[in-house]
């Protein structure tokens, strides 16, 4: 039986979206200075076609078996390399981090105040109170 299954698995991915969408914003805001460097982004649909494409390293004894190669990038992020938001090549506007970071924001907080709903949850059926 898989105790911590469904929607709590949902809520898990769900906040690890939200992590590495805030590691993200925080590396653009931390470069905004920094000349020629892109703001990258993260995107759900992105995260899942990079998952369906990357696989698991096997050794195959049989030429009928399938070739798995692992990908090394992190998947879902991107950075737009064609956009310049300023003259030295920046392509970071902090007025779109911000409103991104306070977003995010509020999504992980949704989803930590649902996550830890459910584990209250399951702390009461333990206790039977």
């Amino acid at each position: 039986m898989n105790l911590f299954g469904g929607t709590i698995s949902n809520l898990e991915n769900g906040l690890n979206y939200a992590s590495l969408k805030n590691k993200t914003i925080a590396q653009n805001i931390a470069n905004v200075d920094t000349p020629n460097y892109k703001a990258k982004n993260v995107s759900f649909e992105k995260m899942l076609s990079d998952a369906k494409e990357s696989a698991i390293s096997a050794n195959r004894t049989d030429r009928r078996h399938y070739n798995f190669e692992i990908k090394q990038s992190t998947p879902g992020v991107y950075s737009n390399e064609n956009f310049n938001y300023r003259s030295n090549g920046n392509g970071v506007d902090m007025d779109s981090e911000q409103a991104s970071l306070a977003e995010n924001t509020i999504y992980y907080n949704a989803l930590v105040e649902r996550i830890s709903s459910k584990f209250n949850t399951l702390n009461t059926v333990i206790k039977g109170r």
